[in-house]
């Protein structure tokens, strides 16, 4: 009778350290990525210049957002030493929410300047806006992040390992410990730009702080 009714409870799936490992590292470079990304649009922004628009802001809130579902994956990892699959699935979950809410937000701005001969706000690279660019790499975010769901279910019923001392680690540490201080420096960005204000201008020329104090101005 209980060898039959072993027969009948399902085997646990096997543990696959490699995808886990995949997944972890993938987490990794997905949080560096778009910390990356916000980075250079900060460098747009003091070192040539380019004061970003309220949808310009919600996009880098928005990628930020998505890095931290990532985030959330890589802390638990360097935490309990393993994933589930249940924690894979959180955080893309998080990051794909973001994901689509920053296309949107990309999306409506890029429909802004879409008509012919229009200027577009702010400069460009490579022939194209930032605001396009964020767009692209959104739905390019929409899409492996969907890849990442599909395979994450593998781990779902037992925790597997991801993390050992050594690169995995300190991969996971230095993702972390960037995504925060670039958190850090846009949340100040955004301050010396609104100010004591409730909404920024549609246009924004100046760092309203420093006329609010009395600086300047």
């Amino acid at each position: 009778m209980a060898a039959t009714m072993h027969s009948l409870v399902p085997d646990a799936p096997p543990e696959n350290g490699l995808l886990s490992r995949v997944q972890y590292w993938f987490a990794c470079f997905f949080a560096l990525g778009w910390s990356a990304v916000v980075c250079a649009g900060l460098y747009h922004q003091f070192g040539r210049g380019d004061i970003p628009c309220p949808l310009c802001v919600a996009q880098r809130m928005f990628m930020l957002l998505a890095a931290l579902g990532a985030a959330y994956i890589i802390r638990s990892a360097l935490i309990s030493g393993t994933v589930t699959g249940r924690v894979y699935m959180t955080g893309w979950g998080l990051s794909l929410v973001a994901a689509i809410g920053g296309s949107f937000a990309s999306w409506r701005q890029t429909m802004l300047h879409i008509l012919p001969g229009a200027k577009g706000y702010g400069s460009e690279v490579l022939g194209l806006h930032l605001y396009v660019w964020a767009w692209i790499l959104f739905q390019l975010s929409v899409v492996a992040i969907g890849v990442a769901l599909a395979f994450a279910h593998v781990t779902a019923d037992r925790a597997v390992p991801a993390v050992r001392p050594g690169a995995l680690r300190t991969a996971g540490m230095c993702a972390l410990w960037f995504l925060g201080m670039v958190i850090a420096v846009n949340l100040l960005a955004v301050f010396l730009e609104e100010g004591f204000h409730w909404f920024l201008p549609d246009a924004p020329n100046r760092y309203r702080f420093f006329y609010d104090v009395g600086i300047l101005g």
